[in-house]
């Protein structure tokens, strides 16, 4: 009787060890038993350890996802209501880590294009191949928080926020130091609330950037902890509901981006100012032309040269396209790049563009015929 008495109690501890052996941190993560130890798939038989009682590493954390992305695996809660269903995986890319977790100071994920990543595994340079040269791996030492809560019953107590901001994050993202939330601005109209959290320069025991990536995933997505409550801080009696975060990273040392690789729309509009200038120019030239009684070909040739130029920048190749809320029928052209940044899309901008300037051409042709008619006749008696 003793013997099944003790052969119960064994199978009860067992049992009891194998509830308490999980992963509050991290929801995907496999434990076993004897001793407890849990661990996580990054890749294809490489299972890498755990260290559940602190936020996961974020190269970790995204190498698990673009895994079981890869895999089919659900990186969301819920998965796919459809097959047809795609979702935003907010800019991830398959990291290279090092042994603790921290980033590798140069990305590539796994093609032959490389750039150089700060602490927080966001891109700080231009992108080059693989005979690029990252130093260092940059400190990311503040991030701004740009949050915005969904509409409440009652104002919000503006005074009490940052103590309940701070307090929310303490609790919810294993005892993050509060005092590191360095100051909170609020906007009623817009619901923004504006977080900033700092850490001296040169300090390295904090990661800023785990606390925000886990952030991140409990406002937009699904949280990365076993427990499915999300981040929502409790002042005067009401919890904020989170709908949407912007985080922006800022490093020990600035990021070293060149005009090279600068946006479309900002290259569209540098395009637009340069095309002005030179238009005004060479209306100024024609004006100088007219009246200093100059051949009137040269003028007619001023704007002939002028509008082939500005036609065939009209239309690009449609591989040249940057966005277009209209889909191009195969084999035309589309819109500049020009219309594209300052807010017309479709095949119809392109239509408005060269009539347009068909209409300035014939225009400015007929005037310098007739503002030089008068000195071809005295010229000519």
């Amino acid at each position: 009787m003793k013997m099944w008495i003790v052969l119960v109690l064994v199978a009860f501890a067992a049992g009891a060890s194998a509830q308490s052996c999980s992963c509050e941190t991290m929801k995907w993560a496999t434990c076993d038993d004897a001793p407890c130890a849990c661990n996580i798939l990054t890749g294809d038989n490489n299972r890498q350890p755990l260290n559940c009682t602190s936020l996961i590493p974020k190269c970790w954390l995204m190498k698990a996802e673009m895994y079981r992305a890869k895999k089919g695996l659900d990186t969301r809660t819920g998965g796919k209501p459809v097959e047809s269903a795609f979702v935003d995986n907010d800019g991830i890319y398959d990291p290279e880590c090092q042994s603790d977790g921290k980033f590798k100071a140069r990305q590539c994920n796994n093609t032959e294009e490389c750039w150089c990543v700060n602490s927080a595994g966001v891109r700080r340079t231009d992108k080059g191949d693989k005979t690029l040269v990252c130093e260092k791996l940059v400190e990311t030492h503040w991030l701004r928080l740009q949050l915005t809560h969904k509409a409440l019953t009652t104002p919000l107590k503006a005074a009490e926020l940052k103590d309940a901001i701070a307090d929310a994050i303490n609790r919810r993202y294993t005892n993050f130091d509060r005092k590191l939330v360095d100051n909170v601005e609020y906007d009623a109209d817009s619901r923004l609330i504006v977080v900033d959290v700092k850490k001296a320069e040169g300090e390295r025991q904090t990661e800023l950037a785990n606390m925000a990536y886990y952030m991140e995933k409990d406002v937009k997505v699904s949280p990365l902890f076993k427990n499915p409550n999300k981040f929502a801080p409790v002042i005067g009696g009401q919890t904020l509901e989170m709908e949407n975060i912007l985080v922006y990273y800022v490093d020990e040392e600035p990021p070293t981006f060149t005009m090279k690789n600068l946006s479309a729309g900002i290259i569209a509009v540098i395009v637009v100012v340069v095309l002005a200038v030179v238009a005004g120019l060479l209306v100024l030239v024609s004006f100088i032309l007219i009246f200093t009684r100059s051949i009137y070909s040269v003028f007619v040739k001023l704007y002939v040269c002028l509008f082939i130029f500005i036609f065939l920048c009209s239309s690009l190749p449609e591989r040249d396209r940057i966005r277009s809320t209209t889909k191009p029928s195969k084999g035309k052209w589309i819109p500049c790049k020009v219309f594209v940044a300052v807010g017309i899309y479709g095949e119809s901008a392109c239509i408005f563009w060269k009539t347009f300037f068909f209409f300035f051409f014939f225009l400015a042709v007929g005037l310098c015929q007739f503002s030089f008619y008068p000195f071809y006749l005295r010229n000519t008696d």
